[in-house]
């Protein structure tokens, strides 16, 4: 059977991200919206969730990695921390995107500092997520000390950002949208890999006190 152009397009497209994603070029925002608009299929509430929930999860990643220059990191967490904030944010907007194109509600970009407090319970809040004492240490530490803790909570907060995924594979309906599968495949792949980067980081710290 003949496809329609419009599955045609997006079977391309799908194939355009891959290959980036295989060859280790980042993907563009303007690459992964034009993927969204062009995925028409419905979606479950379970998709809603995912992506209304990992926008400010994302958002705090790029809130606390984004210190790593001005809090004198090491090279490589500086290096590491510049490639995922760079990753994440354009996974931000593509999602707010995908959202707003479906009437969902739509977070907003950036993490507000003290936006988690509500009830005071960091377990009500997304896995991973850093309560804001903890921010508040990592924002008062500098060089080899914020390398430690970046690393530290950074590792468990993609941890949360992998859990997220698997409640999404095991709702119903969840990521039976193939742009949804696509971003939340992606998202696990990407900071599995990122976990054990920054393990081997955290290793070479406590061996040697810093990171090179």
């Amino acid at each position: 059977m003949k496809r329609p152009p419009s599955q045609i397009f997006l079977v391309a497209a799908l194939a355009a991200l891959a290959s980036s994603a295989c060859g280790g070029t980042a993907r563009s925002a303007a690459d992964l919206q034009a993927l969204a608009l062009l995925n028409r299929q419905p979606h479950s509430p379970a998709d809603a969730r995912f992506m209304t929930a990992m926008i400010p999860h994302h958002a705090q990643a790029v809130l606390f990695a984004g210190w790593a220059e001005s809090h004198e990191a090491s090279q490589a967490v500086q290096v590491f921390s510049a490639r995922m904030v760079v990753a994440q944010s354009d996974e931000i907007v593509t999602m707010r995107s995908w959202l707003r194109e479906r009437g969902e509600n739509v977070p907003a970009a950036e993490f507000v500092r003290g936006s988690m407090r509500g009830g005071g319970d960091p377990a009500s809040m997304m896995p991973g997520m850093l309560t804001e004492p903890q921010l508040s240490e990592l924002d008062r530490a500098y060089g080899a000390e914020f390398d430690r803790l970046f690393l530290t909570y950074m590792i468990p907060h993609h941890q949360g950002a992998l859990s997220m995924v698997d409640e999404l594979f095991g709702a119903y309906g969840g990521a039976q949208n193939d742009f949804v599968y696509k971003l939340a495949s992606d998202i696990y792949a990407d900071q599995e890999i990122e976990i054990e980067r920054m393990q081997i980081l955290l290793a070479e710290y406590s061996r040697d006190n810093r990171i090179p």
